[in-house]
């Protein structure tokens, strides 16, 4: 018997699951993650097939998506903006129409929020952010598997998120506050948080300095200092962003046991030091190599629901 489809749903963003939903794909991510370790076969979405689609170059998101896919049995296509009528005249919401009657969920890695959900509201199957300039919830997904694999629950705990206000700050600042936990932030003064994207509330917290974001923190986090897009600036803000590496004095502010995590790719010597993306309070690997996991366990919930082995 073919596998059930669950209703349609996008994830475009943190928020478009529940806190109640995210402890679920939490867990179905140990489970699918400890078959993986185990060798044993689960391929629950054959016949299903995934349509990539990058704006974006991206090496963990292609690799992780596309093994994951294969993983669960499915099938992948890779589509570009150069080799596809995407990257010419085709209106968004046409490509939509087309590419979601002939697969059965589509990732995509683009620039702005707004054509990825202009996407998806024509699309007939669900929709997956794999980027966007606002937000990156897979990434947010592994990074907190993560630390639930190293350190047990989240809730209640404090993150600490030092340098650029970018889309892994954003999807940060939901994640606390649908899962319960503190962010502090510090970024430079002249690159602030938007409060749009991040508003205020009792799970956030702005910091002045990085160390006074880093105090009692379970969790130093951070990403570079120029994201993709915004290459022009790029000497601006080296200049803006020096005081704000991770360095060993910014992790000693935060618990004896902290973790340190960088989302990759990492400039050592800019945004963090590699005495601490080598060293051992460092969860880099691990949380680059979950990225596969959390994506497996997403792709299965969208498609299938919660009815599952």
């Amino acid at each position: 018997m073919p596998p059930m489809t669950a209703p349609l749903r996008h994830f475009l963003q943190l928020a478009d699951l529940s806190g109640d939903e995210l402890q679920h794909v939490f867990e179905r991510t140990r489970l699918i993650k400890d078959r993986f370790k185990r060798y044993e076969f689960y391929q629950p979405l054959r016949d299903r097939t995934l349509a990539m689609v990058f704006e974006k170059a991206s090496t963990r998101t292609r690799v992780s998506f596309e093994a994951g896919m294969y993983q669960l049995g499915g099938s992948v296509i890779h589509i570009t903006t150069g080799d596809s009528q995407l990257g010419r005249s085709e209106p968004i919401e046409d490509s939509a129409r087309v590419i979601s009657r002939m697969v059965d969920i589509v990732m995509i890695r683009t620039f702005e929020q707004a054509k990825i959900e202009r996407f998806a509201r024509y699309s007939r199957v669900p929709v997956i952010n794999g980027l966007t300039n606002e937000f990156h919830p897979c990434q947010i997904l592994a990074d907190v598997f993560t630390f639930i694999e190293q350190r047990g629950t989240i809730r209640g705990r404090t993150v600490a998120w030092i340098g650029d206000a970018n889309n892994m700050a954003y999807t940060w600042v939901q994640a606390a506050a649908l899962l319960g936990f503190t962010l502090q932030v510090s970024t430079p003064p002249a690159y602030p948080l938007d409060p749009r994207l991040a508003p205020a509330g009792a799970h956030l917290k702005v910091c002045d300095s990085p160390l006074a974001a880093a105090h009692g923190a379970d969790l130093v986090t951070t990403d570079v200092w120029t994201s993709m897009g915004f290459e022009a600036q790029n000497e601006a803000r080296r200049r803006a962003f020096a005081d704000w590496r991770v360095d060993a004095r910014v992790m000693a502010a935060a618990r004896h046991d902290a973790l340190f995590m960088h989302c990759l790719p990492a400039h050592r010597g800019e945004e963090v030091t590699a005495e601490v993306l080598d060293g051992p309070q460092s969860v880099v690997w691990d949380e680059a190599e979950n990225r596969l996991h959390v994506q497996k366990a997403l792709m299965e919930y969208l498609l299938l629901g919660r009815d599952v082995a």
